[in-house]
């Protein structure tokens, strides 16, 4: 390894990885739930799917289970989220993995708990609605799986 090459590689082993986890709730109509991050936190006002960090000794489906839970106030059961794709996504502060699971089950209302605004959005309408980088390369996946 070159000293060049050695230096690079010391340099990503630095960046801090967060990982976190999103969920594509899909309904009858096969339209997928997006949120709209609220005024005061980071990327204020862009659109996401729902879902969030994960807690130390949390699995990511126990994660997002909790996040739903908390953003949106419904139930979901873990045999529900099927993992769909991931992004990973380099932020100038930190480099982010995020798998997208889909749930077409919950139960409860979808209410904005945490969140300005929800839409339900058909995926090949998704990209109309500005989202975070590391959302974006998701709506891909959801196509293949939906349709337009």
């Amino acid at each position: 390894m070159s000293r060049s090459t050695a230096i690079i590689a010391r340099e990503v082993f630095r960046v801090k990885l967060l990982l976190v986890v999103a969920c594509a709730l899909i309904d009858a109509d096969r339209r997928v739930l997006i949120a709209q991050r609220p005024e005061g936190k980071t990327l204020a006002g862009l659109w996401e799917f729902p879902g969030g960090k994960i807690d130390a000794n949390e699995r990511p489906e126990e994660a997002l289970i909790r996040e739903l839970r908390e953003e949106l106030g419904v139930e979901v059961k873990e045999a529900c989220l099927a993992p769909l794709t991931f992004a990973s996504f380099a932020y100038p502060n930190f480099h982010l993995i995020m798998p997208l699971y889909v749930c077409r089950r919950w139960n409860g209302f979808v209410a904005a708990k945490e969140h300005q605004a929800l839409k339900w959005v058909f995926p090949k309408d998704l990209r109309s609605f500005p989202m975070p980088p590391a959302d974006a390369p998701l709506i891909p996946a959801l196509i293949d799986l939906l349709g337009t």
